[in-house]
């Protein structure tokens, strides 16, 4: 296969031998076919399936909606802005339609495999919301749940004891997921309703005194979490196909 031109730099020709080349020293390569094989996959899939079809009125009004946020509803400022982009309106075009096929394909190949695997991941994804107080002794720990107990505010006493960064914050800890958690704070956090406390226990040497806060269950109702479960799931497929790819490099 012979070399063709690729680029041209202040009137000098850059071969695709060269691109792969430069790509290759720069340890760049592997990323760069990796990019294009995921491309091919999407193409491929979105060209042969047969339940991917995207409204034309749908095209034309995001990109009429585009045009209008963006203050380009004027004719020459749209071409002005494509020809900054570096593009024209069909590839313009193409890229929204492709948006729209893509979010498609998505859904097509991830839904049977959603349920499931939101089930699999549930452990990391349902969140507690805790307040701590970190000291160094037992008998410590063990004073000021007996303090608290009986009236003291916990937020003082993490104030003046906790040896934690978040006794800045009255000892509350920011939403954390449920399967990072050690399994004896998560066995006791199942056993607690919120605003209980949880009784001392040593993790990583020191001791803790908990109070449960909040419980934030996950759900797929949530389509933040349902879109980000779906690109991963998107990922893993498009990974299994790519190894399954026979590839080779054809340059002089």
């Amino acid at each position: 296969m012979e070399s063709s031109s690729f680029l041209t730099v202040n009137n000098q020709e850059i071969t695709i031998t060269e691109v792969i080349k430069y790509l290759q020293i720069s340890g760049k390569l592997g990323n760069f076919i990796s990019d294009v094989l995921r491309q091919h996959i999407i193409e491929q899939e979105i060209n042969t399936r047969t339940d991917i079809e995207i409204s034309s009125a749908l095209i034309e009004q995001t990109i009429i909606n585009f045009r209008l946020k963006n203050q380009l509803n004027e004719q020459q400022k749209f071409q002005e802005w494509l020809t900054n982009n570096g593009t024209d309106y069909t590839t313009f075009h193409t890229s929204v339609t492709f948006g729209f096929q893509l979010e498609k394909l998505k859904a097509l190949v991830t839904e049977s495999q959603l349920p499931e695997y939101f089930i699999e991941r549930k452990i990391y994804l349902d969140r507690v919301v805790l307040s701590r107080i970190l000291v160094d002794s037992r008998e410590l720990a063990e004073e000021l749940h007996t303090q608290i107990e009986e009236g003291s505010s916990f937020e003082q006493l993490a104030k003046e004891y906790s040896l934690a960064d978040e006794r800045v914050f009255n000892g509350m800890m920011g939403p954390i997921s449920r399967g990072t958690i050690p399994d004896i704070l998560r066995a006791a956090i199942d056993a607690t309703t919120p605003g209980q406390l949880i009784k001392p226990m040593e993790i990583e040497g020191r001791f803790a005194l908990f109070r449960l806060e909040q419980i934030i269950p996950a759900s797929l109702d949530d389509p933040q979490l349902q879109q980000s479960l779906q690109n991963e799931l998107f990922e893993k497929w498009l990974g299994e196909k790519i190894q399954n790819l026979t590839v080779k490099i054809q340059v002089n």
